[in-house]
């Protein structure tokens, strides 16, 4: 059984398998797991450009495939392979090629989705917290009602914004849906943990 992240999303540290060398970790789901069992060449699923990704297709360099394992708690994969070139966009022959030392500096991810666990723990903080001029609290203290009226508004915008094919305005109009529909989520005490176990249900 190999357990998928959030995004559908399993790890997979690939190593070279004359040497024992780390080269490199990337993330797969099902569709590239298959691709890599069955065309012998290592697929991943790129995260950023939200697309399946043939590991060499750029570079040249490709990741022949050996064999995979995966850990005793399903979350993550182990991949041997042998490479035919240099597997870091670098040059080099690993991606681990970097010290870590002990004043290391830290960046946060700020890509996927998220910013929506982000976005609905500050709307509970303010549920709780009623900061003094917060939108949000104004929205919580206005009630159900009037916050699901928000949402309809906001679906109705989202839906002119793509009826128009507005492409720069639909992403900001999607955003304030989602922003009020989480308030909404709180405001009725629901947690998103259960849209998205029902989402889990439809993907099929």
């Amino acid at each position: 059984m190999i357990k998928l992240d959030g995004r559908g999303l399993v790890p997979a540290i690939v190593q070279d398998a004359d040497t024992g060398q780390v080269l490199m970790l990337g993330y797969m789901n099902p569709t590239s797991i298959k691709r890599t069992l069955e065309e012998g060449q290592v697929w991943f699923y790129s995260r950023s450009r939200e697309e399946l990704w043939h590991k060499g297709d750029t570079s040249g360099s490709y990741l022949n495939f050996e064999e995979a394992h995966v850990d005793c708690d399903g979350d993550t994969l182990l991949l041997k392979v042998k490479p035919t070139g240099p597997v870091c966009h670098t040059g080099n022959q690993s991606c681990f090629f970097q010290p870590v030392e002990g004043d290391q500096e830290y960046e946060g991810e700020e890509e996927g989705s998220g910013i929506l666990e982000e976005l609905f723990s500050v709307i509970q903080e303010r549920k709780v917290d009623k900061p003094e001029g917060s939108y949000t609290v104004r929205l919580l203290e206005g009630g159900v009602e009037r916050i699901a009226q928000k949402v309809i508004e906001e679906a109705g915008e989202v839906a002119l914004a793509g009826a128009m094919m507005n492409r720069e305005n639909l992403p900001k109009e999607m955003a304030d849906l989602l922003y009020h529909t989480l308030v909404l989520l709180s405001a009725s005490d629901v947690s998103p943990e259960k849209v998205w176990k029902e989402l889990r249900v439809r993907r099929g």
